[in-house]
């Protein structure tokens, strides 16, 4: 995969890294292979906690931001093309001018129609091809202002960022969920994978809510939390929401948990949400879920709590109610 093409890029002599500098590399996953690289001249380049927090563990330097004056960066091409578009102009910002970019892709994360439009605007390499994907090389410089990440207002003036999810508009599930929510809700809440807030300023719209706790792996669609969630009640956590702990019990949580971190469904990640939320919820506490019909959730929800049952959606997604979990009340970590 990555490894392999940097490798053989290294080997070729198609990339020759500085003798001297911090190479910063953008959005690499847990389970990267960067060992072709000088670990002790490496800065990462992080937001989503559960892969920044195991980078950090491997003894690496990482951070959310890649900051400037480096001597050459590596970006570690996503899906989302405004993303990686908004990641290769941080990185030609970040990296002192004239030296170098390493842009690295899976086929399936659009790394072909990325060197044609980088070629458009720029002096950009041939693409070194190995294990399904391409890597290529371009020089730091003026030429991406305009693709740099930008929040963008969209309809109910939510303030999004590239590559978050669903930043165009509020997702249907989460949609659907909203309008299923009783206009009593009260106590403290928990809002699990709380993106860019549309579920928590909907749910502080019910004035009896004393609390509620957004929990967000993904470090920029928190930032945009905080500016669409503009409410004192709201307290906002970083947060892998598989490992999140609460001081007290919460009374409620509402989650539209997320099923894939590749192109491939997985239901083991939307069942560690559950769990999450049984952990974190008082005795008599309610989950309030939506969820792809699709997905095998209904044995896992009743392990976890004693009374569940379905109370509308649509053709493409369910809303469940949870309550009385069989395991209740998280404790700080």
């Amino acid at each position: 995969m990555r490894s392999a093409r940097l490798t053989l890029a290294l080997e070729t002599g198609a990339v020759v890294l500085p003798d001297a500098g911090s190479i910063v590399v953008y959005r690499p996953r847990a389970a990267e292979d960067l060992s072709a690289l000088p670990r002790d001249r490496l800065v990462l380049v992080q937001g989503f906690r559960p892969d920044h927090d195991a980078l950090a563990a491997q003894g690496y330097k990482v951070g959310i931001a890649g900051g400037a004056g480096h001597a050459a960066a590596i970006v570690c091409l996503p899906r989302a093309r405004a993303e990686a578009r908004a990641l290769l102009a941080e990185a030609a910002a970040s990296v002192e001018p004239g030296g170098l970019i390493v842009v690295d892709g899976q086929k399936t994360d659009g790394v072909e129609p990325m060197w044609r439009d980088l070629s458009e605007r720029l002096a950009v390499s041939a693409t070194l091809s190995k294990a399904h994907g391409k890597l290529f090389t371009f020089a730091a410089g003026p030429g991406l202002e305009d693709w740099a990440a930008r929040p963008t207002e969209i309809a109910g003036g939510f303030r999004t960022l590239p590559g978050i999810f669903s930043a165009d508009a509020p997702d249907r599930g989460s949609q659907l969920l909203v309008e299923a929510l009783p206009a009593d809700l009260s106590g403290r809440v928990v809002d699990l994978g709380a993106g860019w807030g549309y579920l928590a300023r909907a749910v502080l719209e019910r004035r009896p809510v004393k609390r509620i706790d957004l929990v967000e792996a993904e470090h920029a669609a928190l930032d945009c939390a905080r500016l669409n969630v503009p409410d004192e009640r709201a307290h906002f956590h970083w947060a892998d929401a598989t490992r999140f702990r609460l001081s007290k019990p919460a009374d409620l949580v509402v989650c539209n948990p997320p099923f894939h971190t590749t192109r491939e469904a997985d239901p083991a990640i939307g069942m560690g949400f559950l769990q999450a939320a049984a952990r974190l919820l008082a005795p008599t506490g309610v989950l309030w879920l939506v969820a792809n019909r699709h997905l095998p959730y209904d044995r896992g929800l009743r392990t976890l709590f004693r009374e569940v049952e379905d109370i509308g959606g649509d053709a493409a997604f369910r809303i469940v109610r949870a309550s009385r979990p069989q395991r209740a009340g998280g404790t700080s970590a």
